[in-house]
């Protein structure tokens, strides 16, 4: 999936957009993603300005992005205006590397359990191969 098709499964815009590309998806069962990061990134003039880190939070957000569009793809629709994926939850959240202007992210994400629209999801992020940073992510459909 290219830029244009992701801005069809997320309603993420600039600066909060962290999906670039869609490599491979198995509705029902997995996704990779990645997100190209920049020195232009708009959170690296004050994390930090002598060392330039994504924060954690913004890692965990990029893979529950991947995971949304997975769930939209899974499901066989497109989101509109009246519903929405809320983070309900992240566990056994664990950071091994930092992620640096340069690093391409490597977004692995895969379906453990859906049920009466409450999603659960193992979220790997990787650079250069190198685990980066893990988690288990739940994320709840809501209709508005």
């Amino acid at each position: 999936m290219d830029i244009h098709e992701i801005l069809e499964y997320l309603p993420h815009r600039y600066p909060f957009l962290l999906i670039d590309r869609v490599v491979a998806i198995e509705p029902g069962k997995s996704i990779h993603a990645y997100k190209n990061v920049t020195i232009n990134e708009p959170f690296f003039v004050g994390h930090f300005p002598h060392h330039p880190v994504m924060p954690g939070v913004l890692i965990m957000e990029a893979l529950a992005q991947a995971a949304g569009i997975l769930s939209f793809k899974t499901e066989g629709k497109k989101p509109t205006q009246n519903d929405v994926f809320y983070f309900a939850g992240i566990d056994d959240a664990r950071f091994k590397r930092p992620i640096m202007p340069g690093d391409q992210l490597n977004l692995h994400v895969e379906i453990e359990r859906q049920m009466r629209g409450v999603w659960k999801f193992k979220g790997e992020a990787r650079v250069d191969g190198q685990l980066a940073a893990e988690a288990r992510l739940m994320c709840a459909k809501r209709d508005l």
